[in-house]
């Protein structure tokens, strides 16, 4: 029997052909992505770059590969085209919260709602934090609150 059929080479092959295959299922994707954003990107478009500026596209030149952002009105900035990541877009998801105020809010509301409705809690869940607030005895709030205090810099004689 020839040593090139172990069944363990032919596992190690198998697995080598489909790590390859998966590489190059990847890089199709990755090229169809970019290739999508490349047509999404046109000047007054919102977009946001890789570190995470955000700004509407006002010029692109192929030639130096430079693209100008106004982030602000009157506040242009000029990056790399390849920076650009992605084109923003406003979706707006029925019923989430649009600030964190508006969370906030919500979830008071909420509280507010079930805090009558609330069952006894038995014991807490792995993970699960427990407000649990210590009991300050009377010697403890007797005690004065030490002040720190600084000592002066030892003086250096120069003779």
């Amino acid at each position: 029997m020839p040593e090139g059929f172990d069944p363990l080479n032919i596992v190690l092959i198998a697995v080598f052909v489909l790590l390859i295959f998966f590489m190059f299922r990847n890089s199709r994707k990755n090229k169809a992505k970019q290739e999508e954003l490349r047509t999404q990107i046109v000047p007054g478009a919102e977009v946001m770059t890789n570190f995470g500026l955000f700004g509407t596209l006002i010029s692109i030149d192929e030639f130096t590969n430079v693209a100008e952002l106004e982030v602000n009105p009157g506040n242009i900035v000029r990056v790399h085209r390849q920076t650009i990541a992605k084109v923003v877009t406003d979706e707006v998801v029925e019923g989430a919260p649009r600030s964190v105020e508006e969370a906030m809010e919500i979830a008071n509301r909420e509280y507010e709602l079930n805090k009558d409705n609330a069952e006894p809690v038995g014991d807490p869940e792995f993970g699960e934090r427990v407000d649990s607030t210590p009991e300050v005895t009377p010697v403890e709030e007797a005690a004065p609150a030490k002040k720190a205090t600084r000592r002066p810099a030892a003086k250096k004689d120069s003779e």
